[in-house]
Formats: C-alpha cells, sequence, structure tokens
C-alpha cells in the first residue's frame, strides 16, 4: 500500500512526497531526519524470493559504485512483510522524458553531451569486475540535475554477468522501442545491450520520436525510419553514430560504450574539443512538471490513431525554453524587424502591381473587405459538438450494445445453480519461456447460453467449468490459478451487465460461491496479485463506478468518485498490487487512467476524443507496461491494440502492429512473452496466441460459435 505523506518510515526517514509509481511500487522524497538531507527512497512491495533477490542485488550494485554520473544508495532495510527499501542521493531537476515532453526534441549539442555523459557511465559499469549492464536505459532513468549535470538512475534490471554466462541472474523486462531484440526472450545480453539503448533514447531526443521497437524490426515487421527523415536539421555524423549503436545484430553496433562516446564527439566541432568533466547541459526552467505533465494528457486529445514511432511531445504545450544572452537577444529583435519589413515591402509591392495590370483588383479586394470596413458581420460558422450518439458510434461494430445513460433498476436476481459437467481436468503445466504449454479459461456459447471453458494453449482439452441456465462469463484467475471469478447472469455481446453478481468457482468446476451483492450490477472483476481483494465494476450506486471486495470480511470499498456523467470501468490490477488501471468516460470518450489500491491519487495515463476511445486495460507482468484497445471512428471503425510505457505515461501510445484486426481483450502469459486475446474468424469470435510484439499469430479456437473474454491461467 502507498505510503502517505508525512509518514515516519524505519524511525528515520519521513516522507514527503510521492516521485514516481510503478508496478513494483513507488518511489518517494524523504527527508533523513538522522541527518537533516533529502533523499529518495525507492520501495518494492513484491517480496517474493527472486524479486527479494534482485531488489538487495540492485543495493549491492549501487552501493558499491562511485561515478560521477551515477547515483549513490546510502541505506536498505527490509520491513516484515511490508516491503523493501532502498535510500539513494535524491537529485533535483528533471528526467529527459520530461525535459523531451516540455520542448519535443532536444539540439544536436545537447543530445551529443547526453549521450557522451551516459556513455561514460556504462563504461565504467561495464569494465567492472565483474562486468555491470544497466538493461533498462531510457529517457525516464536519465536524470538531468538543475545544475545541468546528467545521471543515469534506477538499476532494478542491472546485471552482473559472471564469467561467460548466458542466462541472466536478475529480472528482464522489455521497453517497446528502446530494448533490443535479445532483450526478449532468453538470448544473451551483454554491454552492446546497453548501447542499442543508449542509442534509442538519443534517437528519441533528437527526432521526438519513439523508434520502431527492436523485436518488431528483428522479425521485419518493421524498418527504422532514418533519423534525418524524422529530423532533416540533424547533422548525418551525428544520425549515422544513433543509427550504428541501433544495429539489429549486435556485431554491427559499437563493441564498447567508450566507441560510441568518441563517434557522438566527433559528430559535431563544438564537442570533439570537450574533455571528460564538460558533460553539462543547460538546466530546465522553473517549470512546475506537474503543470506541463498535466497539459500533456489534458490540452490535446488524440485526433488520430498513432502509428509505430509515436511523437514523444506531440500532445505538450510548453515550448522549447532556452537561454539566450543580452546580444542574442537584441540580435533575433533585429532580425525579426527585418523580416517583417521585407514581408510588408513584398504584400504591399504585390499588391500595387496587381492593381496596376488589373484595375478591377481594388474592387475584388473591396469586395472581399479586405482593404475596406464594412459594417456588415460574416454569419457565424456552426460549431460541432460532439453527441453521446457521436461517441457510440466509435464501438458500434465491436461493442454494439454500449450505454451511455444507465438507469439500473433493482431486481431479485435468483442464485444460479451449477451443474458442474464431469470431465477429466488436465492437470496445470508451468509455462515455459517463450509461451508453450498452459492453459487459459475463456467463454462460449457454443451450447446455447454463455459459459465458461478451459483449454490449454494448443486448443485441446477444452471442457466447460460452468453451467448455469442464464450464462456465465468475464471470469479471472486467482493469484494461485485454483480459482475464478466470474459474472452470472450474462448474455452475448452484453456489455453493461445491470442486474447481475459475482461468483467464484474453483477450477475444475465445484464449490460455487456468489460473493455478496447490491442492486444494480457487478461485472469486470479482476482478482489483487494477493488473492485478498478482488476489484470489480458496480452500478449500485446507479451509475458504473469502481469498488473492491476484502475477501476476508466481505467489505466492500468504493475506489471511484466521478461526477454521473463520468463512468469508470475496466479495473486492472498491477502485478504488485500497489495500483489499478482502469478506464474513464470523460467528455463522452473513455480514457486509461490509474490510482492507488485504495483509490488515490488518480492520474490520467492516455488522452482520447469522442471518435477515440481507449479501454480495457492490462498491466504487463512486470508493471512497466500497459495494453490497452483503442477504439476508432474512422471508415473503417477498427480497433487496434496500443502500447504504453508507464514511464511513458501521458504521450500517445504505440501501436503493437498486430494484424489483422481486431485484436482485443488481451492477457499476458505468465512469463510475460505471449499473450491470448480475442479475434475474428469471419464473423465469429475464436481465441488467439500472439508473442508480445504481434507475430506468431496461433488460432486456438475453431468452433463455430462465438468464443471470447480470454485470460491466461497462472501458475498454480
Amino acid at each position: 500500500m502507498t505510503l502517505e505523506r508525512g509518514a515516519l518510515l524505519h524511525n528515520r526517514y519521513r516522507i514527503v512526497e510521492i516521485l514516481g509509481q510503478g508496478g513494483m511500487g513507488s518511489v518517494y522524497r524523504a527527508v533523513d531526519e538522522n541527518l537533516g538531507v533529502d533523499v529518495a527512497v525507492k520501495e518494492n512491495l513484491f517480496t517474493t524470493d527472486e524479486y527479494a533477490r534482485q531488489f538487495r542485488l540492485e543495493a549491492v550494485i549501487l552501493a558499491n559504485l562511485r561515478h560521477s554520473n551515477l547515483t549513490r544508495v546510502t541505506d536498505h532495510f527490509v520491513i516484515g512483510d511490508q516491503g523493501q527499501y532502498l535510500v539513494m542521493d535524491y537529485i533535483e531537476g528533471e528526467d529527459l522524458r520530461q525535459r523531451m515532453e516540455r520542448t519535443n526534441f532536444l539540439p544536436d549539442d545537447e543530445v551529443i553531451l547526453i549521450g557522451a555523459a551516459m556513455s561514460k557511465a556504462l563504461t565504467y559499469l561495464h569494465t567492472r569486475k565483474p562486468p555491470i549492464l544497466h538493461r533498462d536505459v531510457k529517457p525516464g532513468n536519465v536524470k538531468i540535475s538543475p545544475d545541468g549535470e546528467i545521471f543515469l538512475v534506477d538499476f532494478g534490471l542491472a546485471k552482473v554477468v559472471q564469467g561467460s554466462q548466458v542466462t541472466t541472474t536478475g529480472a528482464r523486462a522489455m521497453t517497446p522501442g528502446y530494448s533490443p531484440p535479445e532483450q526478449y526472450g532468453t538470448a544473451r545480453t551483454d554491454p552492446r545491450t546497453d548501447i542499442y539503448s543508449l542509442g534509442a533514447t538519443l534517437y528519441a531526443a533528437l527526432t521526438g520520436v519513439i523508434p520502431e521497437d527492436g523485436l518488431a524490426r528483428a522479425m521485419e515487421n518493421a524498418e527504422l525510419t532514418p533519423v534525418r527523415k524524422r529530423a532533416a536539421k540533424v547533422s548525418r555524423r551525428l544520425a549515422n553514430a544513433v543509427e550504428k549503436a541501433m544495429k539489429i545484430e549486435a556485431d554491427d553496433r559499437f563493441q564498447t560504450a567508450e566507441e560510441f562516446r568518441k563517434a557522438l564527439l566527433s559528430a559535431n566541432s563544438k564537442t570533439q574539443r570537450l574533455i571528460e568533466d564538460d558533460f553539462t547541459i543547460a538546466p530546465s526552467p522553473s517549470v512546475p512538471l506537474a503543470s506541463i505533465e498535466k497539459n500533456s494528457t489534458e490540452d490535446n486529445p488524440i485526433s488520430e490513431p498513432p502509428s509505430v514511432g509515436v511523437p514523444l511531445g506531440s500532445q505538450s504545450v510548453s515550448p522549447p525554453t532556452t537561454t539566450e544572452t543580452p546580444r542574442q537577444k537584441r540580435r533575433k529583435s533585429r532580425w525579426k524587424f527585418v523580416r517583417f519589413l521585407l514581408q510588408m515591402i513584398i504584400v504591399f509591392g504585390g499588391i500595387a502591381a496587381l492593381a496596376f495590370y488589373y484595375p478591377q483588383f481594388p474592387a475584388m479586394l473591396s469586395q472581399w473587405g479586405i482593404i475596406s470596413t464594412p459594417t456588415a458581420t460574416s454569419a457565424p460558422i456552426p460549431e460541432l459538438t460532439p453527441t453521446e450518439e457521436m461517441a457510440a458510434a466509435v464501438i458500434e461494430t465491436e461493442s454494439p450494445t454500449a450505454t451511455s445513460t444507465l438507469e439500473p433498476t433493482p431486481t431479485d436476481t435468483p442464485e444460479p445453480t451449477l451443474t458442474p459437467t464431469p470431465t477429466d481436468t488436465p492437470t496445470p503445466s508451468p509455462t515455459p519461456i517463450g509461451g508453450g504449454a498452459g492453459q487459459i479459461a475463456f467463454v462460449s456459447d457454443r451450447t446455447g447460453a454463455p459459459q465458461i471453458y478451459m483449454a490449454n494453449t494448443e486448443g485441446n482439452g477444452i471442457h466447460p467449468v460452468t453451467n448455469l441456465t442464464e450464462g456465465a462469463c468475464q471470469p479471472a484467475w486467482s493469484p494461485d490459478g485454483e480459482k475464478i471469478v466470474f459474472v452470472a447472469p450474462c448474455e452475448l455481446d452484453q456489455d453493461v451487465f445491470k442486474g447481475a453478481s459475482l461468483y467464484i468457482v474453483d477450477a475444475d468446476g465445484t464449490n460455487l460461491t456468489p460473493l455478496p451483492s447490491a442492486p444494480g450490477g457487478d461485472f469486470e472483476p479482476t482478482w489483487s496479485p494477493d488473492g485478498k481483494h478482488i476489484a470489480f465494476t458496480s452500478l449500485r450506486d446507479g451509475y458504473m463506478q469502481i469498488y473492491s471486495i476484502n475477501l476476508d470480511d466481505d467489505s466492500v470499498l468504493r475506489l471511484t468518485n466521478t461526477d454521473k456523467d463520468e463512468f469508470a470501468r475496466y479495473p486492472a490490477w498491477s502485478p504488485f498490487g500497489n495500483q489499478i488501471a482502469y478506464a474513464i468516460k470523460r467528455y463522452s470518450a473513455y480514457q486509461i487512467w490509474t490510482m492507488t489500491d485504495t483509490g488515490q491519487s488518480p492520474e490520467q495515463v492516455t488522452a482520447s476524443n469522442y471518435t477515440v476511445w481507449n479501454v480495457l486495460p492490462i498491466w504487463s507482468p512486470d508493471g512497466t507496461v500497459i495494453l490497452y484497445n483503442q477504439y476508432y471512428a474512422g471508415i473503417p471503425v477498427r480497433t487496434w491494440l496500443m502500447s504504453i510505457s508507464y514511464e511513458n505515461r501521458g504521450t500517445e501510445g504505440i501501436d503493437v502492429g498486430a494484424a489483422p484486426l481486431p485484436v482485443q481483450d488481451v492477457d499476458y502469459s505468465e512469463d510475460g512473452f505471449w499473450l491470448v486475446f480475442e479475434g475474428k474468424d469471419g464473423d465469429n469470435k475464436e481465441i488467439y496466441v500472439m508473442t508480445v510484439a504481434g507475430a506468431s499469430r496461433t488460432q486456438v479456437t475453431t468452433d463455430p460459435a462465438n468464443d471470447f473474454d480470454p485470460v491466461w491461467r497462472p501458475l498454480p
């Protein structure tokens, strides 16, 4: 659970504010009351042996590092079952992601200096004995202090290379656009992995666009757009250096970070003469970062679905801010005046020439109202106001029963009776790295009313779990893979479940248990990672809001509290239980938001407008990425699978590129490399699996009926 402001942690650190939140925990600014200095406190709420070991590894790595471009760890401790905590130097300022949101893209000189400083830090890491790989270089992990100093932060995915090992010794995650292809799956990572990620970071800084994903490029589903095609003013030598660092084959990249640093510095005559201590850039202006993030998500709704290579700062309204000398300001003012005079000479000269050669031209100008001052005013242009009917058209083909105004009528819903169907339940097997054998639950109307079924991911072993007269749907697994929470009654293509209730059943179809309900309807359940709570959408207060039920005492907590015309639904727990992603309907369109597990600190993740709806969020197993569906009411109406890094919230998401469409209602495999989802085979809904990059699409179900609502079974 998120620490409150003012809380005293470990009898020493007084919490001041939350600096950021991720799937594993939060990062806080705190005051060390023993020393009277500000510190950053990073928490790990997931205390399994592997994650605890990885967190300790990060502490050991950082505690032994001494470099001008790296942060320093000062403390590490564990508090019972609450979590682990890492205390390090607090660095004021902005990170590179925030800087790019503010300025859209950076000038060559700044990018070179940032790249040189990061290359210097990576050289230090890679030459330790044993070597250390960072494996998560991206804009959010490059911090810029108020003095313009540049720091590489967050070693949560770092790896210590022991001998010639091939397997990793720590957690592994992928950030789309910044991770090289070898970081997906089980391929070996080495110092050239960090070089690729740094190159991708500099690419984004130069162009304002996230580069095409490395795995998609390796599978020939995408090609890297040249730097100068996106930013023509970038020097050719700098563009070549960045693109070389991002080669698909590691042997084609720079082989050391030092080589990359030299190539960057030699790309510009100003930086060739710099010594190592010159790697600082202009500090950021005194602009509240909170206002930058708000502007980037509120003021510029998406006008069309984004594609691969998404502008990072396309939604930022803060103009680039530079530091100018008085002489530069005077020179700029003179040039503005000269340009103004030249423009006026050209305009009036053109009018005089037209008047000389075409005597009727002044009369035309008068008729147009350009040189006369008529009293009549032009008729106002009617303004198009988005309506609920226009918004409803967005998902008409995919969710035809979406409702904009809900007035639930309380009804007494009889408790369904479950008649288990005797079957031989296959023993679930662990999902090996890369997918392989596993199990899914899904819904099918193959026997009439929708029922919940189970199947192996190869498509065999299909058998029913429920047999309810009025149907069952929207299954969600308990974290141990032994129970399913679901909704009943259900109808095919139902979107809002008035009068429905939540039930829990064992995976073999026995022990049906109703959860406490209230008039209105409960649906869209999701189980917390600790197995103690279920979040769900409910109509119990008259309109869609998100609630959480405590399974120990059946108490219910309302998590969202929006206006009656702002519906909240589709909750999804983060893998470490400290956050919930959800969709909220504002201004006639759905957006993705997050909040804490108790409903605090709501924060917008994606924008939308009345032609673009973002719904059905799902977290990646490492908590770094949120997948969601984007419905677009263009021609034709389509449903995209989108991805957004939680760290890059407020920017536009990236189209995963999965085809054919629609690809919706996705769920991750246990290892995080595969997705199960609902697609279409002709007019029928069917279940498919594919890689997270949208490749290796395989159809799981082939029944003539509709199969939908798939969820991947956790390891028991």
